[in-house]
C-alpha cells in the first residue's frame, strides 16, 4: 500500500510514499516507550532540546516547509509562512512558561508535606488534519513533549510530504511520523498511552469510541460553525474588514473561521454591502503567488462537498458568488438566509442572517450542534453581557477568533473535549499525581 500526494491547484501528483505496517508501528511505539523514561525524567535536557534544536530548525527550514505546505494543500504561501512563524512563537512561549507550569503544586493539609506532581503518561498518538499542517501538529506535540512524553504523528494523507519534513525538523528520537491511511488510525490507538485528534466531528466520535474501549486519555478538537455577531453598536466598516479574513483564512478551511454572520437588522444592509465589496476584490489564484489571497480547496473531494453545500443553501436563501468556480477553486460566496444551516461549511462561504435584539442573536448563535469559537462586534460592555450565555469554548470581542499559545483552545458540544495550549493543554497528557507525606 502507498499514499500519493496531489497538488490541488495543478491537479498533478507530487510524490508517492509507502505506508508503514502495523508491526513497524508497534515496534516504533515499543522503542519510544523505552527511551521516553529518560526523556521524561530530565527537564533540563528537554529545555535544551526546544531551545537549541527545534527552534533553530524551524527558522532554518521555514521557507522550504512553507512552500511544501502550500503545494500539498493549497494554502496561500503568505499564510503558510505566517503559520510557521506562529509555531516559533509557541516554542518561545513554552521555553518561557512551561517549566514553571510543571512544577509541583503544594497544598496546605494536616500532613507534613502534600503536593501534586505532573508526570508524563508515555507515548502519545497525535492524529492531525491537513488544514493547518504545521500548527496543528505543534500545538499538540510541543506541550506533550515538554511534559515528558514521546509523540507519534499520523498526519492527513494529503500532507504526507509535510509530515515527513516535520519529523526531520523535530530531529528527535521522541518524535516520529508514520505515513498510514486515515482508516487505519483507530486500530492503532490501543498501542498508545493517550490520543490527541483534530478533525471532523464524526471522525472524532469514532476515535473516542475506540479510545474508550482501551481506556486511553483523549483530547478532541473537532468542527465548528462559529458565529460572528454584529451588534447595532458595531463599527460596521471595521467589522466588515475583519469578516473577510475571519471567513476566508486558509481558503475558508478553518475550524475557527467565522461561518455564520449574525447581523442586527438595522445595520445588515450596510454590512452586507461592505462585505460584498471586499469579497469582490479578493485576489484568487496560485497559492505560491505571494499576491494570492484565496487559493484552491485542499482536494477535489473537499471542493465537491462545498459545492454541494452551496446548492443546499440556494434552496433556503439567496446565494451570490464573487468569481468563477473552477476545478478546486471556489470564489468568495455569500448565502443570505433566515434559517440556521446546521452543517459546517469548510470553504469560503459566508452565511448571513438578521436579528432583531440580542436575545435573538444568542438564540441564533447557539442553535447549531457546534460550540467552538464566537466573536462579537460592537460596544464592548454590551458585547460582554452576551458572553455567559454563548455556548462556545472561546469568545472574542472586537477581534476574530484565533488560537494563542498563552490561552486554552477547545470547544463544547460537538466541537470537542479537552483543551490544547496554555497551562491547561500542557497538563492534558500528564498523570496529575497526588503525594501525601505524613509526619
Amino acid at each position: 500500500m502507498s499514499i500519493r500526494t496531489m497538488n490541488p491547484f495543478t491537479g498533478k501528483e507530487i510524490q508517492e510514499y509507502p505506508e508503514f505496517s502495523k508491526d513497524q508501528i508497534k515496534e516504533m511505539v515499543s522503542d519510544l516507550r523505552a527511551k521516553q523514561k529518560s526523556w521524561g525524567s530530565d527537564m533540563d535536557a528537554r529545555v535544551d532540546y526546544f531551545r537549541n534544536v527545534l527552534r533553530p530548525n524551524l527558522q532554518k527550514r521555514r521557507d522550504e516547509l512553507g512552500r511544501l505546505m502550500s503545494t500539498e494543500m493549497g494554502k496561500p504561501i503568505t499564510q503558510s509562512l505566517a503559520e510557521i512563524d506562529k509555531c516559533i512563537r509557541l516554542v518561545d512561549y513554552a521555553l518561557d512558561a512551561f517549566k514553571e507550569f510543571l512544577e509541583p503544586e503544594f497544598v496546605n493539609t494536616e500532613g507534613k508535606n502534600t503536593y501534586v506532581r505532573f508526570d508524563p503518561l508515555g507515548v502519545i498518538f497525535i492524529i492531525m488534519p491537513w488544514n493547518f499542517p504545521m500548527w496543528q501538529v505543534m500545538r499538540a506535540a510541543v506541550p506533550a513533549m515538554f511534559a515528558g512524553n514521546a509523540v507519534i504523528l499520523k498526519h492527513a494523507s494529503i500532507v504526507t510530504g509535510t509530515s515527513m519534513m516535520i519529523e526531520d525538523i523535530f530531529e528527535s528520537e521522541m518524535f516520529r511520523s508514520i505515513p498510514v491511511g486515515g482508516s487505519r488510525a483507530q486500530e492503532l490507538i490501543k498501542y498508545f498511552d493517550g490520543v490527541s485528534f483534530t478533525g471532523s466531528t464524526q471522525a472524532g466520535i469514532n476515535i473516542a469510541e475506540e479510545a474508550a474501549r482501551h481506556l486511553k486519555k483523549t483530547v478532541l478538537e473537532l468542527g465548528g460553525s462559529d458565529p460572528f455577531i454584529v451588534l447595532q453598536s458595531a463599527n460596521i466598516q471595521e467589522a466588515a474588514e475583519n469578516a473577510v479574513y475571519a471567513r476566508l483564512q486558509n481558503n475558508g478551511q478553518s475550524c475557527i473561521a467565522s461561518k455564520r454572520f449574525i447581523v442586527h437588522e438595522n445595520v445588515f444592509d450596510e454590512f452586507r454591502e461592505k462585505l460584498s465589496g471586499h469579497f469582490a476584490s479578493i485576489r484568487i489564484g496560485d497559492p505560491l503567488d505571494r499576491d494570492t489571497y484565496l487559493g484552491p480547496l485542499s482536494s477535489t473531494g473537499q471542493a465537491k462537498i462545498v459545492k454541494g453545500q452551496i446548492s443546499d443553501l440556494k434552496k433556503i436563501g439567496t446565494v451570490e458568488s464573487f468569481g468563477k468556480v473552477e476545478d478546486n477553486i471556489i470564489p468568495p460566496t455569500i448565502a443570505q438566509t433566515n434559517k440556521n444551516y446546521q452543517e459546517e461549511v469548510f470553504g469560503p462561504v459566508a452565511i448571513l442572517m438578521k436579528f432583531r435584539d440580542n436575545r435573538e442573536a444568542l438564540k441564533l448563535a447557539n442553535d447549531v450542534p457546534f460550540g467552538l469559537g464566537s466573536s462579537i462586534w460592537g460596544n464592548s460592555e454590551e458585547a460582554e453581557l452576551l458572553v455567559p450565555d454563548l455556548e462556545a469554548g472561546l469568545v472574542f470581542i472586537n477581534k476574530i477568533v484565533a488560537s494563542d499559545p498563552r490561552l486554552p483552545f477547545g470547544g463544547v458540544k460537538r466541537s470537542g473535549i479537552g483543551r490544547e495550549l496554555s497551562k491547561y493543554g500542557l497538563k492534558e497528557f500528564t498523570n496529575i499525581k497526588t503525594v501525601w507525606i505524613d509526619h
